[in-house]
């Protein structure tokens, strides 16, 4: 396994950590769920909100998972400023291998969102048709202000060998 290096596999425990420089705010959330087409009244409406149950309006689960939309990071050449970890595997194609949610607690206006990102694990593999793979596993926890669990997402990159490594 060549795309399995000692380099690689130090990567294992590596992590990035972006809090929030204000509090997530109401319009966030009521923006966010337009975008998607997401129009419950959850979003919008304080006084459904709470008829649901909740201290007010909130946003789409999904939005404290996406750290462009709150960390203020820097804009890169290719224009994404959400979190990556700027791997690069020369002679290998990037395949996004999928995401697993859990949600603890819908956010509020009010939370000022820590996201802090781990890499978990990183495996190297053989296709079926013989080229290499190299897949890494992160975990992102999303807490509150106080430490207070909102969220996980667990991440698979994979890194797949080119024809001939090129």
């Amino acid at each position: 396994m060549k795309l399995l290096t000692d380099e690689v596999r130090a990567l294992v425990g590596s992590k990035r950590v972006y809090t929030a420089p204000e509090e997530f705010g109401g319009a966030a959330g009521r923006y966010f769920g337009l975008a998607i087409g997401d129009h419950n009244p959850l979003y919008s409406d304080p006084e459904y909100a709470r008829a649901q149950g909740l201290r007010g309006v909130t946003a789409p689960l999904t939005l404290i998972c996406e750290t462009n939309q709150y960390a203020n990071l820097p804009i890169p050449a290719d224009g994404y400023a959400g979190h990556e970890w700027g791997i690069e595997i020369p002679g290998t194609r990037k395949v996004r291998g999928g995401n697993s949610y859990t949600f603890h607690r819908r956010i509020r206006p009010d939370d000022v969102v820590t996201a802090t990102w781990e890499i978990t694990d990183v495996t190297g593999k053989t296709t079926r048709s013989g080229a290499e793979m190299l897949i890494i596993s992160s975990k992102a926890t999303y807490t509150d202000r106080n430490g207070g669990l909102l969220a996980e997402n667990e991440e698979t990159i994979i890194f797949v060998e080119l024809e001939g490594g090129q």
